[in-house]
């Protein structure tokens, strides 16, 4: 079936809807004319779901038989659930979500004949990278139970794709944009002149911006080179944390940091954290994988994507960061008024 913009009309199920990126691709979806189905564990704040017209259907990701429901008669699933990092949960909860989750969906596609299956795991799979840019033949280097149980998960699709089951998986680089909360932390302490930098801040990290990400997910959903393939998706660019500090300084009319302290003292007093906190079940106010931030170089080729499924980022880092750091201000999340220069400069698609 078509839509009046010629584009064939899907079934869809979309995973980890009430998250950041699963949210933001379930809009995108449903704005192209497909009908969208969302696994939710909870009606709570899906109310711009709803009125996209995208179906909640119930369940948790650890259930398979929940999971086999939502998936009946689709034609498209994009497994976005996770759970990314907290002290506050055990390692047996990230087996079963991170790992189980995707094992559940691809059980489920199997047993009601899905077209294809979108995995979405993450580049944090590669770890610190000896040598950059890495790409999708950089060796595996987990280094903390999320990317553990990411790693995992990942191997279960990959057999599944290359036996029975069609599908692709996509890493993403960090995932920022409108909408995003995981990097107001660090907005704010530059907007409040309170950030101190860590080591050198000459690591290197690289970003994809949530709209560009969207986009390479639904290429591996419907581009016919897909099958069979893992690609990273992110920016044309990576950088330094010492470059990204200035971008969002300049966003949003701060001084760019200028403190900084070395890293083994703060990666003792998170070690110190965790094992305080861990057994309070409690979230520590440091720990050592926020300073793995600081420490490891992420920084990859996007170049695969771009040759088999035609992907191309459209938002660079500058241009990101204040969409970001304007959508932050416009929701009350920075203090203040934004500067005139981001308000003058700030475009939409």
């Amino acid at each position: 079936m078509s839509g009046a913009s010629g584009r064939t009309v899907r079934d869809i199920l979309v995973t980890g809807v009430t998250g950041f990126t699963g949210g933001a691709l379930a809009l995108e979806l449903a704005r192209q004319g497909h009908r969208v189905r969302g696994l939710v564990r909870s009606r709570e704040g899906i109310d711009q779901l709803l009125e996209a017209g995208v179906e909640p259907r119930d369940g948790d990701i650890r259930d398979a038989d929940a999971v086999a429901r939502a998936a009946e008669g689709v034609e498209r699933i994009y497994h976005i659930a996770a759970v990314f990092r907290s002290a506050g949960h055990p390692d047996s909860y990230y087996e079963d979500v991170n790992t189980g989750g995707i094992a559940n969906v691809i059980e489920a596609a199997r047993r009601h004949g899905v077209e294809r299956v979108v995995h979405c795991s993450t580049m944090g799979v590669h770890g610190h990278l000896s040598e950059v840019p890495g790409d999708e033949t950089s060796p595996f280097n987990p280094g903390d139970i999320y990317q553990e149980t990411k790693l995992a998960g990942e191997r279960i699709a990959a057999a599944a794709f290359q036996n029975d089951v069609c599908g692709a998986i996509v890493r993403p680089m960090g995932i920022y944009g409108p909408g995003d909360l995981r990097f107001l932390k660090l907005f704010r302490a530059i907007r409040r002149g309170r950030f101190v930098m860590v080591g050198s801040g000459e690591t290197l990290y690289h970003f994809a911006y949530i709209d560009d990400l969207v986009e390479g997910f639904i290429l591996a959903g419907e581009h016919p080179e897909a099958p069979g393939g893992t690609y990273l998706i992110g920016g044309d660019e990576f950088i330094t944390l010492n470059e990204l500090t200035r971008l969002i300084a300049e966003a949003v009319g701060a001084r760019p940091p200028r403190w900084r302290v070395p890293v083994w003292p703060v990666m003792a007093a998170g070690a110190l954290c965790e094992a305080a906190c861990r057994p309070l079940g409690l979230e520590p106010p440091l720990h050592r994988r926020r300073v793995a931030f600081f420490t490891k170089d992420r920084a990859f080729s996007n170049a695969k994507a771009k040759r088999e499924l035609g992907f191309q980022p459209r938002v660079d880092m500058r241009e990101g960061i204040r969409r970001t750091a304007r959508w932050y201000f416009d929701q009350g999340l920075l203090e203040g008024e934004p500067p005139s220069a981001l308000r003058d400069s700030v475009t939409d698609d």
